[in-house]
């Protein structure tokens, strides 16, 4: 594949990580982080709230440098690989979790959070395989 559709590809997938992220920002108040959270120890109340913020934090560079460097991660060098790699990982594990681990039926209560969950799981496909080739030295 030529590598400015490569770049324009990971760029795509940069704007999919943000996107993500404004799906993020609305899952404590969906959730009612404030009431189930309330029992819990303070510390461990801070301790879900920082963990988190270090999700959003990973997403946002992931999100950030597929933007700003898609012409080196495009280039395949052994760190951009190594970069893809780890991305594509990250989207398989939280995929993994997605179909096998969480069980969110009982929060999507509304048509537009079926929607919004069914489309979040959709980008946990589709953005690791962009990831994946470019890891593997498929598109060079």
């Amino acid at each position: 594949m030529k590598r400015e559709y490569v770049e324009l590809i990971l760029r795509g997938c940069g704007l999919v990580h943000f996107s993500i992220l404004i799906a993020s920002a609305m899952v404590p108040r969906v959730l009612d982080w404030k009431t189930h959270l309330a029992p819990l120890h303070p510390f461990l109340r801070r301790l879900f709230w920082v963990y988190g913020v270090f999700i959003v934090m990973t997403i946002t560079g992931f999100g950030a440098i597929s933007l700003g460097c898609a012409p080196e991660l495009a280039a395949g060098s052994p760190l951009a690989r190594a970069f893809c790699g780890f991305v594509a990982f990250f989207w398989l594990a939280r995929l993994a979790v997605q179909f096998f681990v969480f069980d969110a039926s009982e929060f999507l209560t509304t048509w537009w959070l079926k929607l919004g969950y069914h489309a979040l799981t959709l980008g946990f496909i589709a953005l690791p395989v962009p990831y994946v080739l470019v890891a593997f030295g498929v598109w060079k």
